[in-house]
């Protein structure tokens, strides 16, 4: 159950705010002064703290100092009824997640309260990976499953680079765990201690982005009743994580882009520039290469975001690591509904592992959080798997698009060992498609049964070509290769 402490002299105001939280399942606890407060926070963790600006002997900006002085980065909502700018400002420069004013409204509150403890959750729940030194992870840490040779490529990435100040890009298909890398990289950072903030780029309207991202004075706009400070100006010290970049409108990727550059920004509606200290992480299911083609997104932005680039593979193409996902699921969900699952039975996991998972590891999770529900004993069997919309056991036949898609995938594990070959070989880099070339004509000949005029056909050249094609690779049979 996660803890909020309600720091405040108002005794009133701490009996609604105990009873707000707890009829929403949260354990509360109150001080009505600075040091007590610091007592309770030196002695026990907390998932939220409310605390009042105005109090008796230590005020709410002196109790905040000492709160982070401790080393404490439990999310801090300042409440005070003196909303000037200064108190705002100052308040966030110790590193309050936001302030409310007195008197506020329950959704105001609620939300922000909310929001605080998603960020809370997110820096406290580490990720882990299998790193070089394959320590064992923290009791209760999500960890990132995988041992295929793409995952290792990621996983030497993310020790390379996580303890970097450089902006890196995360891409890959919906569900394969663009945000687990993002977190990672930030709790195996020096930020680690310093806020990390997610920005879902699809899910804020367009009309709010601009504010929600640099923050807006007083009647910047309609509606505007108070400073609202951004996630940049929040966030300073730690990591923002743009999900879904590919999203943003190409106005806000111009604003960001100065943002990365040179470190500043202005509020909506102000003309002061304010500097912060960012490291900036970004993930995409979108071809970004693509976007800028089409002008839907800044070239400019896109490289410099590239820095350092992590692509995770889709699970179809690594099926090999769908038992360790298996074991790694059931543990956990044994742990979260007390249920005592052993293991799952051979023709399930093999039934796993015929699927294509469009959604990727986000659809075998809840494949197995809802089999771990249903099983009746300590074994998952086939009958409790719901796999896919359609027929749960069978894939559905691939269809041009699918195919295509397959040969590119292929194509990109291909790659780099045609380059290492090429490189071995002292061949220039142009000889890679001869090395390809000479490999389809020859696997297309011999599936033709060496019928140069079928094999023809189905490479879509002429058999002249064709011809040609067999002379310069040697494949031409004995009695073809002699003069005429």
């Amino acid at each position: 159950m996660e803890k909020i402490l309600i720091v405040d002299d108002d005794e009133g105001l701490v009996h609604f705010l105990s009873r707000f939280f707890a009829k929403q399942g949260y354990e509360v606890r109150s001080s009505s002064s600075g040091p007590a407060a610091l007592e309770l926070v030196s002695g026990e963790p907390f998932d939220l703290i409310l605390l009042d600006y105005k109090m008796p002997g230590m005020n709410g900006l002196d109790t905040l100092r000492q709160i982070r002085r401790a080393q404490v980065k439990t999310p801090v909502i300042v409440m005070t009824a003196y909303g000037t700018t200064d108190t705002a400002i100052e308040a966030m420069k110790l590193g309050a997640y936001d302030y409310l004013l007195k008197p506020f409204e329950r959704e105001e509150l609620h939300r922000l309260a909310m929001d605080a403890l998603e960020v809370n959750r997110l820096m406290k729940e580490v990720v882990s990976f299998p790193g070089p030194t394959h320590r064992s992870s923290p009791r209760g840490a999500v960890r990132i499953v995988g041992s295929h040779r793409r995952m290792q490529e990621v996983y030497k990435l993310i020790g390379q680079v996580a303890g970097k100040d450089v902006t890196v890009l995360i891409t890959g298909e919906s569900g394969t765990g663009k945000e687990l890398v993002a977190r990672a990289l930030y709790h195996h950072s020096h930020r680690k201690d310093k806020p990390f903030l997610a920005v879902n780029c699809a899910a804020i309207p367009e009309t709010l982005f601009e504010s929600e991202l640099f923050g807006h004075e007083r009647g910047a706009f309609t509606g505007a009743e108070r400073i609202h400070i951004g996630k940049f100006e929040r966030c300073h010290g730690g990591t923002l994580f743009f999900d879904e970049i590919g999203d943003m409108s190409l106005s806000t990727q111009s604003k960001l882009l100065r943002a990365i550059q040179y470190g500043e920004f202005e509020r909506v509606g102000g003309t002061q520039t304010l500097r912060t200290d960012v490291r900036i992480l970004a993930a995409t299911n979108r071809s970004l290469e693509q976007a800028v083609e089409a002008g839907s997104f800044r070239e400019d932005l896109y490289w410099r975001l590239k820095i350092i680039s992590v692509h995770l593979p889709p699970l179809r193409d690594r099926v090999e690591d769908i038992p360790g996902l298996v074991d790694y699921f059931v543990s956990r969900f044994n742990e979260e509904y007390r249920t005592t699952i052993r293991h799952m039975e051979g023709s399930a996991v093999e039934r796993l592992k015929a699927y294509s998972w469009p959604g990727n590891v986000r659809e075998l999770e809840n494949c197995i959080r809802r089999a771990v529900l249903l099983a009746q004993g300590d074994v998952i069997l086939e009958e409790h798997l719901k796999i896919g919309s359609g027929d749960p056991h069978s894939s559905p036949e691939p269809g041009p698009d699918r195919l295509l898609a397959a040969i590119d995938r292929k194509l990109d594990e291909l790659i780099p060992d045609l380059l290492q070959l090429s490189s071995e070989k002292g061949k220039m880099r142009e000889s890679i498609i001869e090395m390809i070339e000479e490999a389809l004509v020859s696997k297309i000949l011999k599936q033709c049964g060496n019928n140069q005029v079928k094999a023809a056909r189905m490479l879509g050249v002429s058999r002249n070509t064709l011809r040609h094609r067999m002379k310069k690779f040697n494949l031409l049979p004995p009695a073809d290769s002699a003069p005429s």
